[in-house]
């Protein structure tokens, strides 16, 4: 006597639906890592706003603030949301660097790096992070292959970008559910960042640099994921970078 067939009840889930890229505040967006994301931004339908120093190249909004002052990039955030709306996203692309022997760096310039690239950081996030709350949106924080390992010569970048990391990981613990967190750890990338520097800590002509559109491309990955999934922390660089590991 055959038995009666099985019933199969299992249901095959929802495919997950990627998110629109939406309004994204980026820091540093008048050149280099943050020009290349506004352009990303741009071509995958979302609107960029650039909380820089500089101009914008790009016809966008923009408010100027030195992101030393971290009351004034708390208030750039809320202009810009007066602008155009509050930010789905947040990356913060802006960084400067000192290098030198630490002896050798003055006191004050050591302090703006870190002012800069983990005070500022911190500061549009804190502002950001009532909106994207409410829009389950995310943080992209910039790091560097040097919150990885330590060099010399780089004692003041190296502090401010390992606290990143850091702040970032508490910061995805503290939001788990309700606001995304991505640290982006990327390697040398081809831009003005190297401007201006002595020779001996300038790229040789023979290094492997990322193109900053590659890495602005991995973050509209980071910012379109379905909600409920994240990217906690991506390291991107060039094949042949020494950076790491």
């Amino acid at each position: 006597m055959n038995s009666a067939p099985t019933l199969d009840t299992r249901t095959t889930p929802a495919p997950l639906t990627p998110r629109q890229v939406g309004t994204v505040f980026v820091t540093g967006g008048a050149s280099g890592l943050g020009a290349a994301l506004v352009d990303a931004v741009t071509a995958a339908g979302g609107t960029p706003a650039v909380l820089d120093v500089a101009e914008p190249r790009a016809d966008v909004a923009h408010t100027s603030v030195d992101l030393a002052d971290s009351a004034a990039a708390a208030r750039a955030v809320e202009e810009l949301v007066a602008q155009v709306g509050p930010p789905d996203a947040i990356v913060t692309a802006a960084g400067v660097d000192a290098c030198g022997p630490l002896l050798d760096i003055e006191p004050e310039r050591w302090e703006r790096v870190v002012r800069v690239n983990l005070l500022g950081t911190v500061a549009v996030v804190r502002a950001a992070l009532p909106y994207l709350e409410e829009r389950r949106g995310t943080v992209v924080t910039v790091a560097s292959t040097l919150a990885l390992r330590g060099a010399g010569d780089a004692t003041a970048y190296c502090a401010s970008k390992w606290a990143i990391r850091g702040f970032s990981q508490a910061l995805a613990a503290e939001y788990a559910g309700r606001v995304g967190v991505t640290c982006l750890i990327p390697g040398g990338m081809r831009t003005p960042f190297f401007d201006g520097r002595a020779d001996q800590y300038k790229p040789g002509p023979d290094a492997d640099l990322n193109d900053p559109a590659a890495t602005a491309g991995a973050v509209i990955a980071a910012l379109t994921q379905p909600v409920g999934s994240e990217i906690r922390e991506m390291l991107v660089m060039a094949s042949g970078e020494a950076s790491w590991p």
